[in-house]
């Protein structure tokens, strides 16, 4: 199905297929009225909605990069499934997740990317390492590399634990300047040897109209959780110029990026 990056298009669980037990945030997969298969994050779970919130805006940025990802969809969800489910964690959690949550295309038969196996191009190394350092992604190391093999092509998955920064609001202007120390642990840093050439590539492609959409895609809902003393439209302001003020001090993370890769030449 064609995605259109102007819009995500919404679903409604049908049939809850089974969980899967990785990390706190106990994801599923679910199968949805348009007899599609979704791995479904839900806003009950650890974290939040602002999981959600880092789902959307990391995915749909790494897309605009030309990178893959599967389609991410807004997943409704009734409340009939916790009535029925039997395990009371699953169920508390879909209690907890009733309305609008989030899913990502199951990519069945897709294995997970080994880096002993599949050696990937300096090229897209490069992309994807400069793509988590803007994200601050620290989730995507040689223990859980987040990347699957689906079809002898890589696709990223899983952006919640990106943008950090956005569990204590107060100080964004000076996370977005920062480098990203924890780069140093990346799964394919030792092959990123582009960074620079990729660097230029990439800010040419993200504009400031690519980047207000991406951002304008997350539903109030999703930035209104909890006690947020911002409005919605000031939570997307706040993304929006986070991303745009680090993409240009992006020599900052590069430079961290090749000080650490040097450890490994």
């Amino acid at each position: 199905m064609k995605h259109d990056p102007s819009n995500l298009r919404t679903v409604n669980v049908i049939r809850y297929v089974t969980p899967l037990r990785e990390g706190g945030s106990m994801p599923a997969i679910a199968e949805a009225d348009d007899e599609f298969l979704y791995v479904v994050k839900f806003r009950g779970a650890g974290q939040g909605t602002k999981a959600l919130v880092a789902e959307i805006i990391g995915g749909e940025i790494a897309r605009a990069l030309g990178l893959r990802v599967p389609e991410i969809v807004y997943v409704n969800l009734d409340e009939a499934f916790g009535r029925t489910e039997p395990d009371e964690e699953i169920q508390d959690l879909l209690k907890a997740s009733v309305g609008l949550n989030l899913g990502l295309h199951y990519l069945s038969g897709s294995i997970t990317y080994d880096p002993a196996v599949v050696r990937i191009d300096p090229l897209l190394a490069s992309q994807i390492v400069w793509l988590d350092c803007l994200l601050t992604n620290m989730d995507r190391t040689p223990r859980n590399t987040n990347m699957l093999m689906w079809h002898k092509e890589l696709w990223l998955i899983d952006h919640g634990a990106c943008l950090y920064f956005h569990h204590a609001m107060g100080n964004w202007r000076e996370q977005a300047v920062k480098p990203f120390a924890l780069i140093k642990d990346h799964v394919l840093l030792p092959h990123a040897s582009l960074l620079e050439e990729v660097d230029t590539a990439f800010k040419a492609l993200l504009t400031d109209e690519i980047l207000d959409g991406i951002v304008r895609l997350i539903p109030d809902e999703f930035l209104l959780q909890g006690e947020a003393d911002e409005s919605a439209e000031e939570m997307r302001s706040i993304y929006t110029q986070f991303l745009k003020l680090r993409i240009a001090n992006s020599e900052t993370f590069i430079n961290e990026a090749n000080n650490a890769r040097a450890t490994f030449i």
